[in-house]
């Protein structure tokens, strides 16, 4: 029997879709995966419907939704249901090696590599996708050279919080002033308790301008993206490229300066629900192809075992884009329940037209209960207009409500948003207003922000 292809996945943490020029940003952010992305198939509309981290990677790495896997928080307690497709992979002969992601979403790997991927060095700046690559193509010669399939994951960090790339991309995208006195854009970010202090510690003395962050950020993509053309270019020397899936997409997107949730990953608007999503393996995946069909997390698994074509018995709730690629028919789905568990805890319902945000207990955001956004006529999501069109709501609420009832009949278990009580890990869950959340809710620091995240 002839080797299965290998599988190499970038998970790459908060990368926001509409700031890569893959997907038309105006800014060169992804150059060298733009280039990557042509010999292969890329997906112009998936989603990442469970807010964040944790559901978000269970969902890609077991094809199920957040019913099946029973996860929508990031501090997930207990089993992320479902088998991963490291387990799956194992038992047809892989070799699986996960960089990066210790958490129960990455169950059943053979090994695991650790990089520094948070907080600044000595410089004040955070080469993290340098130090992936200081572990990572070592490990990728080591698994070239056997003799088994590999199946390798890494999860790069440049794009979440801290935004700090090194010299030169730190201002290749800024030529202002970012201690400009008159600018006061960043007076609200600052005057937000709960994340003020963590946000300003990472920047400039004095930094007035969100540009400046935002700059960061974009800065912050473009250099993991030519430390990423690095691992591309391993791939061909060790000669992979022929016998390689390689898979690019990420667990959720992230909020900058929107809808007053700074820098970070807020809320259940599109810039955190859309994801990138790219698959390329030569003489297997067509080349120079971009679809338009929705798509969910939840389908990167079922579509992997098909283009690998993994013998298996599991019960997807995802099901293979293969279709797609193929220039057949898939059964569009159009509408998805949406959920988020980091700082807020929040599900709604999301179509083509509108969207549908509801709270479970009040945020620190100070949002209201209930959110409903155009998204024809506002795509950006800044006008709730949840008042003016009560039957829109009762309407899409019935739509939420019979699909829970469906999944929890067909999973036999309770829907995880109202499980999952002790979400923000404090005790205090649920809050019983705004102002409580907001004063319970505080981060305080890189450091602080790295032990929760490990938790």
């Amino acid at each position: 029997m002839s080797k299965k292809k290998n599988l190499i996945i970038f998970g790459i943490d908060s990368l926001r879709r509409d700031h890569m020029s893959l997907y038309g940003y105006d800014r060169l952010t992804t150059p060298h995966i733009d280039k990557y992305a042509k010999g292969g198939v890329t997906f112009n509309n998936p989603f990442s419907p469970s807010i964040p981290t944790t559901p978000g990677y269970a969902s890609m790495l077991t094809g199920l939704d957040s019913f099946g896997t029973n996860t929508v928080a990031l501090r997930h307690k207990g089993e992320v249901l479902g088998k991963t497709l490291a387990e799956l992979l194992r038992e047809n002969g892989y070799t699986t090696t996960n960089i990066g992601f210790r958490n129960a979403a990455g169950r059943g790997f053979d090994k695991y590599i650790d990089f520094a991927g948070w907080g600044p060095n000595e410089t004040g700046r955070s080469p993290k996708a340098q130090n992936l690559n200081d572990v990572a193509i070592p490990e990728l010669k080591r698994l070239a050279a056997q003799d088994q399939p590999f199946f390798l994951f890494m999860r790069h960090m440049d794009p979440h919080s801290p935004y700090l790339p090194p010299l030169p991309f730190k201002n290749i995208f800024y030529n202002k002033n970012e201690t400009d006195p008159n600018n006061k854009s960043m007076e609200p970010v600052k005057n937000f308790k709960p994340f003020g202090d963590y946000i300003m510690s990472r920047l400039p003395e004095g930094c007035t301008d969100k540009d400046y962050v935002i700059a960061q950020y974009d800065g912050a993509i473009a250099y993991m993206d030519a430390c990423i053309a690095n691992i591309f270019d391993a791939i061909k020397a060790l000669g992979l490229e022929e016998e390689t899936l390689v898979v690019i997409t990420s667990d959720h997107g992230e909020t900058l300066y929107d809808h007053d949730c700074f820098f970070d990953h807020h809320g259940l608007y599109d810039c955190t629900l859309v994801v990138p999503l790219v698959f390329r393996c030569p003489g297997v995946v067509p080349e120079n192809m971009r679809i338009d069909d929705y798509c969910q997390l939840k389908d990167v698994m079922p579509t992997i075992v098909d283009l690998l074509e993994i013998e298996h018995d599991l019960k997807f709730d995802g099901r293979s884009l293969v279709p797609l690629m193929q220039g057949k028919e898939r059964t569009p789905e159009p509408e998805m329940y949406i959920t988020e568990c980091t700082w807020m805890r929040k599900h709604g319902w999301r179509t083509p037209e509108w969207k549908l945000i509801c709270a479970l207990e009040p945020d620190f955001h100070f949002k209201p209960e209930i959110e409903l956004y155009n998204l024809i006529i506002d795509p950006e999501e800044n006008n709730n207009v949840a008042d003016r069109y009560p039957e829109v709501v009762a309407f899409l609420k019935d739509r939420m409500e019979k699909h829970i009832k469906k999944r929890e009949a067909e999973t036999g278990r309770t829907a995880p948003i109202y499980t999952n009580l002790d979400w923000a890990g404090n005790g205090k869950t649920p809050f019983k207003s705004s102002q409580e959340a907001y004063d319970s809710l505080y981060i305080g620091s890189i450091d602080t922000a790295v032990k929760l995240q490990k938790k």
